[in-house]
This record gives structure tokens, sequence and C-alpha cells, in this order.
């Protein structure tokens, strides 16, 4: 019979926390950070994990496959272009297979001085199932080729279809990333427990994501509009107790249509229109910025 005096163990992967008061500000005196990631993403065609507008299409699916390139051959590009405009620098989520199959798309990310995070080799590979041993290697992989590519390995990992193994924590310290962008338990920053060493999970939005939300959950692009002002105004008022950290998740292929950027640029125009308020940064500095107050 189970002890109702004794607590359920869980996942033991973070502490509980309750909610706090105070803090050190971001740097500026801001009391939010706001950051914008962008999924770059590659997919071998006809194998593996997929994403598809419509459902069902038999082989060969080229009409699948079509919306996911328009977001590499245009989505991208207005979406780097528009976020520049506003004056933020995107935290990319790539999938390092585009250094070969998009080269010139990577060129402009590095120009508008977007931070390079791991999200794997190809989005239609998934960490699930993986032994320690092959999990390690491919996130090994990532790692040098971004390295080779920009010349200094990525900080932070985004696991394709937010996937991860229960070793993944540990591997991923002891391949250098030294933040994961997988989860959303809190407003802050916290340091998830490893037997490796420190690993912070970053805040990342699970709704404010217009793949869970536009393509899983048939959100419209007004209302996806709609939902980030609603945060952003909530999280501001919120972040006079505390300095909190918000995300936005947008990928080219999605975010990247005409009529979806229209509707995110209103969103983004929103936020921008406050930024005395706000520290729009990318996960690196948000990172440097709690190293230095430690």
């Amino acid at each position: 019979m189970t002890d109702l005096q004794t607590p359920v163990i869980g996942h033991g992967r973070w502490d509980f926390t309750p909610l706090p008061t105070g803090g050190p500000c971001w740097p500026g005196g801001k009391r939010l950070a706001v950051y914008v990631a962008l999924g770059l993403e590659d997919y071998r065609f006809g194998q593996g994990e997929t994403e598809d507008l419509l459902p069902g299409v038999p082989p060969p699916d080229l009409v699948n496959a079509s919306w996911r390139d328009y977001g590499n051959r245009v989505g991208a590009y207005r979406l780097i272009d528009r976020l520049q405009s506003l004056g933020i620098s995107p935290a990319i989520l790539l999938n390092t297979a585009l250094y070969d199959s998009a080269p010139e798309l990577l060129s402009v990310a590095r120009k508008a001085g977007a931070e390079i995070i791991g999200h794997g080799i190809s989005n239609s590979d998934s960490l699930a199932g993986l032994d320690a041993e092959h999990e390690s290697r491919y996130l090994r992989a990532v790692a040098e080729r971004i390295e080779r590519e920009e010349g200094t390995p990525p900080l932070g990992w985004s696991s394709p279809w937010l996937t991860q193994t229960a070793d993944t924590p540990e591997l991923l310290v002891n391949n250098g990333y030294r933040y994961v962008l997988d989860l959303r338990l809190d407003d802050r920053p916290v340091r998830l427990n490893t037997r490796r060493g420190e690993l912070l999970a970053m805040p990342y939005a699970l709704e404010l994501n217009d793949s869970s939300s536009i393509v899983g959950r048939g959100v419209s692009a007004s209302e996806f509009a709609d939902m980030i002002i609603d945060e952003f105004s909530e999280l501001l008022l919120a972040a006079q107790e505390q300095p909190l950290v918000m995300s936005i998740v947008v990928h080219s292929f999605i975010s990247g249509a005409p009529f979806r950027l229209r509707q995110l640029t209103r969103a983004l125009e929103y936020i921008t229109s406050r930024s005395s308020d706000v520290w729009l940064t990318q996960p690196r500095h948000i990172y440097a910025a709690l190293g230095a107050t430690r």
C-alpha cells in the first residue's frame, strides 16, 4: 500500500521553487527579456519524421514537400529581413543539413547577427529511442558542424520534435551545450539537475509556437498574433515583480507565409513599441547575463 505521507518521486530533472519576487534586472535595467526563435529546417524527402499541412497525401508527396521548401526558398528570407527591420536578431534553430542544401540562407542569417542553436541534422530525425552512444555521437556531430561553419560551437540545443531520452541532459553537457530550448516550466531560466554539470532550461514557448498552435491546433494567424500580444502584456506586468523571459517560436514555412507574416509583424511591432521596457535579445546573452550576476 502506498504511504500517503511519502511524496511521489518524479523525473527529478528540476526542483520546485516557489514564485519569488525581486532579483537583479537584465542589462540596461530592463525587466523583461524577449527572444524570437526561428526554425530553419531540412527534411529528407519521403523518410523519417515530417510536418505536413495536408495530412494523408500519398507518396511521392510533393505537395507537403513544396510547402516546407517554401520556407527555405522564400519565407526565411522575409522573416529575417522583417526581424532585422524591427531591431530583432533571431535565435536560429538550425538543422545542420541546411549548410549543404541552402548555404546562401545561412549567409543571410549570419549577416543578421543570428545566434545558431543546434536543432539536429535533419528534422526528419528524432532522439527518441537512441542509445546513449548513438545519441552522443549525434549531438557531437551537430556541434562540430556548427563550429566548423560558424567558428564557435553552439551554446544552445533544441531537439527535433522536442524529443529527449533519459540520457539527453547529461549528453548535452558532455558535448558542450549549456542550455536547452525544449521546456516551458517557468518564465525564468531554470537550472536542471544533471550528473555531469550545469544545464539551463531556457524558457521556450510551447504555445507561442506556430507549429504547435497554427498547424497543430488550427489557430489562425490573427489569433496567434493576439496570443503573442496578450502574453507580452501579462509578462511585462509580472516582470515588475521579478525579471522574466518571453520567447516566441516561429518556422520559416509557417510564419514565412505572407498572410501570417503580416499578422506576426503586427504583434512584433506592438512589442518593439515598448522597447524602453524590454530587452530584445538572444538566449546566449541571457545565459551570459545570468553568469555575470551569480
